[in-house]
Formats: structure tokens, sequence, C-alpha cells
């Protein structure tokens, strides 16, 4: 490792942030966290105000080398519904962070995490970081915006900034998603309808993955206001993805794929990772492998019912 940094996650309290507040840690780095959340005993913490999130006392009071953005909303029904929370939480508060940034910090490395949803469902596939945008979802069209303020801040004032756009992560913690969902509708023991064909596919990786990767794009990018893919270079179906989650479970799950396709679900994605290859990367966790330790954590939990 390189010498440690003074880190600020933003959104320490999610699913990414909270493991990577974690693993930072736990590489010798002095993190800090900030979130919507209360927490009295948390060291280094700041609590952000969900209604007027300025973040210009907390970069007036401290210097950091890398503030990472896992902040954010991350539904994409939920963007449908809501698309003014949705652009309020995942683009104008980048605007915010990095208007403080350059105000008070402006040397700071700016990663914000974004998401495969810009390209929406891509032309051709492995998807590369130059392919044609085309959003299907007022999540994805967010996120891409977000990605243009961070070209923005470096082009025009010089703020260090890389934009990860993660595709389908999963593991530990997670409480929503495919995974989640299968579970859920496991421990019913009643017969079950899926969305989709089943022949859709995704690229996921592991959380454990992720973080290391988080940490890799920090030291060695160029922040130079690029988009960068994060995934793992393989096309998994949803039928082979559910199948595997199932697998582990010690009685037989009845469902059937109604093929019913949800408005914003792309159709098929597989991640181009020339890129975070050659800053070294190189996945520690199959599919199965992380799936086996996401099963486990809830059937160990008070996730249990």
């Amino acid at each position: 490792m390189n010498s440690p940094k003074n880190i600020l996650v933003i959104g320490s309290k999610g699913f990414i942030g909270s493991h990577l507040l974690h693993y930072l840690k736990g590489k010798g780095h002095k993190v800090y966290g900030a979130d919507v959340m209360v927490d009295y005993t948390a060291e280094h913490y700041f609590l952000i105000d969900p209604g007027n999130a300025g973040f210009q006392e907390i970069f007036q009071d401290h210097q950091f080398d890398w503030c990472i953005n896992c902040s954010g909303a991350a539904s994409v029904p939920d963007s449908i519904k809501n698309p003014s929370r949705d652009f309020e939480l995942n683009t104008n508060n980048v605007f915010r962070l990095l208007n403080a940034i350059r105000e008070y910090n402006s040397k700071c490395r700016f990663l914000n995490l974004s998401s495969a949803a810009v390209y929406g469902n891509p032309a051709g596939l492995p998807v590369k970081e130059d392919s044609h945008f085309h959003p299907v979802s007022p999540y994805g069209y967010h996120k891409y915006f977000s990605e243009k303020i961070c070209e923005e801040f470096f082009t025009f004032f010089a703020v260090p900034t890389c934009s990860l756009r993660i595709f389908s992560a999963y593991g530990e913690g997670l409480q929503k998603q495919l995974f989640w969902d299968l579970h859920k509708k496991a421990i019913s023991k009643e017969v079950f309808t899926l969305f989709g064909t089943g022949m859709e596919t995704r690229d996921f990786i592991y959380i454990q993955d992720l973080v290391r990767l988080i940490e890799l794009v920090c030291e060695k990018a160029s922040f130079q206001g690029e988009a960068i893919n994060a995934a793992n270079g393989y096309e998994i179906s949803i039928a082979d993805a559910v199948s595997t989650f199932y697998g582990f479970y010690p009685y037989k799950i009845a469902y059937r794929f109604g093929g019913d396709v949800r408005q914003g679900d792309p159709t098929r994605w597989v991640a181009d990772i020339s890129e975070i290859k050659k800053l070294g990367y190189k996945s520690q966790f199959n599919l199965k492998e992380g799936l086996s330790n996401y099963y486990h954590w809830l059937t160990n939990t008070n996730q249990r019912e």
C-alpha cells in the first residue's frame, strides 16, 4: 500500500459506503464518514442535513486526499416515481460536493460512484466507456449528469475527478435488488413468478472486489474527469444467477419467469474492463463464492425470518 491517506466517504452508512469505510480503515487509512443518519458513537463522522447538504463546513475544517461519493438514490423504479428526489440525490449533491471541494480542498481526489445505467440498452457488447449513452430511466440520466459535472469541475477548475460506473454489485448487507428479493420470496416457500424471461444478463461484482477496486482507482487512475467501468467482464444470465443462488438453500424453491419486462431495466449487460485491468484489478471472487457469503449472511443474522 502507498502512504496512508485522509479519506472522506460520503454515504458511509449505505451498502457500499459501510463496506468501503471498514476496508479502508483496515488498510491503515484515516477515514471519515458522512451520512444523514445520526451516530453518537462513530469516530470521525459528519452528520449531513438531507434537506440542505452544503458540505462547505466539512471542507473548511478538514483537508482530505480522497473524497469518495457513495451517497445517492439507487432505485430505478423510485426514480420513475419521484424523479425530482432522484435528481437531487444523484446529481445536485454531486455539484454541491464538488463546489465545496473547489473552494476549500481543490487538490482532493473526488471519486463519484456512478452506474452502468448510463448506458441503457447497449448497441453492442461488451460495453466500453466510450459506448453510446441511451439511459432508459431517470436514474440513468441523473447518474450521467453527475459524470458530466465531474468532467466540468476538472475541465474548468482543475479539481481531480473520476467516475466509476458500477455494474451489478451485491454482497452482505444489501437489502434490496435481485438476490435480496429472491431470498424474501424463498422464505415464503410459495410458488412465485419473477420478472423477465431469465435470459436477461448482468455483469456482477462482489462487494469485497468492489472496495478493493475503489482503492485501486483512487491510487492509480488519472482523475482527469474520466469514467471507468467497474465490473468483472462476465455476462451471466439472470436464470443462471437465480439457479446458483437457490442452490444454497436446503429445500427446493418453485419459481418461474413471467416474461414481463420492468420499465427502466436494460436487457443485456457485460462490461469491457480493459481500463481497470490496466490499473491492476483482478477479481478474487466468482459469483458462486460471493453468493455463498451473501447466503450465509442472510441466514445467520437478524435478517432470518
